[in-house]
């Protein structure tokens, strides 16, 4: 049991941590950091960027990688207009896919034929090198989710 002084001491400890936690991202997010994503229940989950088997440009090797793109909330969300890019720029614009709440969806490089559960670029190149960066951006252009992969962290 606590006594009242140890109540006491705890309920003012936790104040002064949810103070210290509200001030401490304002301090640690100075002029130079970088801009927020935006928070979405959408995100990406699993990346499959190095095709497996022989990558031989093969329509089957290119939709050996993918992107996962998940909505981790209940609501659905429409991903029209929402894009998928990496590094080099590349692009691959949503159309009319209504993510299901706890839904996911993979992004597959090739060709093929879109469905609820697989979503294909159409590209007969391979997109996700093994240094990337998979960013993906909503309707209005802002980032919701970014992941990055095989570089050197300092």
């Amino acid at each position: 049991m606590f006594s009242s002084a140890s109540r006491s001491v705890a309920v003012a400890l936790g104040s002064a941590a949810l103070v210290a936690t509200a001030v401490l991202p304002a301090t640690a997010a100075g002029p130079s950091s970088a801009p927020r994503p935006h928070r979405s229940p959408v995100v990406l989950g699993q990346i499959q960027y190095d095709s497996p088997g022989r990558e031989d440009g093969s329509n089957r090797s290119l939709n050996g990688e993918w992107v996962t793109v998940s909505n981790t909330g209940w609501d659905a969300v429409n991903l029209r207009g929402w894009t998928l890019s990496d590094d080099s720029r590349r692009v691959y614009r949503f159309k009319n896919l209504r993510l299901a709440g706890k839904q996911s969806v993979r992004v597959r490089t090739g060709i093929g034929r879109d469905t609820s559960r697989d979503v294909y670029q159409d590209g007969r190149r391979y997109v996700w090198d093994n240094r990337d960066t998979a960013t993906l951006r909503d309707d209005r252009g802002r980032v919701v989710d970014s992941k990055r992969w095989g570089h050197r962290h300092h």
